[in-house]
């Protein structure tokens, strides 16, 4: 299981930096739609379709992100000119929904079933998809340094929960997650945010807390989908990637980081 981990990784590294590093704005904003069509495709797993509604569902959602790619390419820069309004409403939005609705339905478990399972996740996955064509636009590394908030939390989360772990953060959703591996990876992201320093114009106070925040959102966007796919019955999202699961197994985390921090950015640069 290890060696098909590794090698899936490679693979997937292998496919992912060339496309991020070379392809023009245009091409890794279709490629990125490719990526949330296949995200949408299991998300509507989740929601209960089988067979050609699943496939029907990814590829409208691909088809839905092909008009903002052709017709409206300002929309693939940073902070769009003239869109502003609109790009704080569409991360403002999602930001609300993980920050307070995640939470609650965290607690209540509600189910993801029929149109609304599909609706929902149109509002996970459409302000991801955005936010990391915009994050590129602003270069490869300032993309890179936000998915690293993820996998910084990830990774410290890990090793301090099985160092520490005592308390459990949500045994009957995730079991292995515990409180001693979310302080444990507040204090990684911490530390990374400042190693690779602030966003210009933000204070080390606002931007500490902004790091605190994304860490716990990271956090929730991981439990989210680990309930959805007890709630649904199903141990993977998909078995498109050996040894990882799915595409959702992969990106849970991203979907809730990427506009999150376009919104806070947005807002305080």
């Amino acid at each position: 299981m290890l060696r098909q981990r590794v090698v899936t990784a490679i693979l997937l590294m292998l496919v992912l930096v060339p496309a991020m590093v070379w392809l023009p704005q245009s091409g890794w904003a279709l490629f990125a739609a490719l990526v949330i069509a296949l995200g949408a495709w299991e998300w509507a797993a989740l929601a209960g379709y089988a067979g050609r509604g699943r496939q029907a569902y990814g590829l409208a959602v691909f088809l839905l992100l092909v008009p903002p790619t052709l017709i409206h390419p300002e929309l693939l820069q940073w902070s769009a000119p003239g869109w502003r309004a609109f790009l704080l409403g569409i991360y403002g939005l999602s930001a609300l929904f993980w920050l307070i609705l995640v939470p609650l339905w965290l607690r209540r478990r509600w189910a993801v079933r029929g149109w609304s399972g599909l609706l929902l996740g149109l509002l996970v996955l459409l302000p991801a998809w955005l936010a990391i064509v915009q994050f590129r636009a602003l270069g490869v590394l300032t993309l890179l340094a936000v998915l690293s908030i993820a996998w910084v939390a990830d990774i410290a989360a890990y090793f301090t929960g099985r160092a520490f772990g005592k308390h459990k953060l949500a045994p009957a959703v995730s079991p292995g997650k515990t409180w001693e591996g979310v302080g444990g990876a507040v204090l990684g992201v911490l530390l990374f945010g400042f190693v690779v320093g602030p966003w210009p114009g933000v204070s080390p106070w606002a931007w500490a807390l902004v790091l605190a925040l994304l860490t716990g959102v990271s956090v929730v966007g991981d439990l989210f989908e680990s309930l959805l796919k007890r709630l649904a019955g199903i141990k993977d999202s998909s078995q498109l990637l050996p040894g990882h699961g799915g595409i959702l197994d992969r990106v849970d985390s991203l979907t809730a980081i990427l506009p999150v921090s376009a919104c806070f950015l947005l807002l305080l640069a």
